[in-house]
């Protein structure tokens, strides 16, 4: 009897550094996709339009036609993910990366683990093609539908307030990278954090009640010492 073929994601890597692009393929072939790496955006373009690979990471700052161009280029042709890599912390890049089409970004240098969590994550939401249908994020035994605002954890439904929610689901976006008390802050209430407001803080106390992480150490809503807070993926 014929065994069924598991077919892989197809992942495209534009990265003109080297030792990064072999690093990256080299890791995500051991990570089951489908991997093809280009070392300049010249003429790259067209050949993701024609293939449409289930996601692309490209990097920003390429030779040639950079990643800024590329992004624009294939955005109205191309229905997967587009991951930015970037190593500026210039918040003017990552908010044109993502104005321009770009569906995430991440700053150098790379953490294979966590660029695959962000990336498994896109993956789970509906293509582009498909914006009508709910966004939904799943890790283990937790589901998020963001249409629905809903929670469900161990096939429990988790009550919640719309900001609690908003809270989780900004976290839950962003697996593995500590989001601060001003980026927070500017999600909930839509302005800058002041550095007494603690309306985050005590979001993420109720948060942690309701999910069952009130251990003297939280295992999944993590506090990072100067930078925030941040959400453990394989904690669930």
């Amino acid at each position: 009897m014929t065994m069924a073929k598991i077919l892989k994601h197809t992942l495209y890597i534009i990265e003109d550094d080297t030792k990064l692009r072999e690093m990256l393929t080299e890791y995500f072939s051991s990570q089951d996709f489908d991997v093809t790496s280009f070392e300049s955006g010249d003429s790259v373009a067209a050949v993701i339009i024609e293939k449409q690979p289930d996601l692309v990471i490209l990097d920003l700052m390429l030779p040639g036609v950079d990643g800024l161009t590329i992004c624009r280029q294939i955005r109205s042709g191309y229905q997967g993910k587009v991951v930015m890599l970037t190593a500026s912390d210039d918040d003017f890049d990552h908010v044109a990366a993502l104005e321009i089409g770009a569906d995430d970004f991440i700053t150098k240098p790379i953490k294979p683990r966590v660029l695959l969590a962000r990336m498994r994550m896109l993956l789970r939401r509906p293509a582009n093609g498909n914006k009508g249908q709910n966004k939904t994020i799943e890790f283990g035994q937790l589901f998020l539908n963001e249409a629905r605002k809903s929670c469900t954890l161990n096939g429990d439904s988790i009550p919640m307030s719309d900001s609690e929610f908003d809270l989780l689901w900004a976290l839950a976006s962003s697996p593995d990278q500590a989001l601060s008390r001003d980026e927070l802050t500017k999600i909930l209430r839509g302005i800058e954090y002041d550095g007494l407001d603690r309306t985050v803080d005590n979001k993420v106390v109720g948060l942690r009640k309701k999910l069952g992480d009130t251990s003297t150490t939280p295992k999944r809503i993590i506090t990072v010492r100067g930078k925030g807070y941040l959400f453990v993926p394989d904690a669930w």
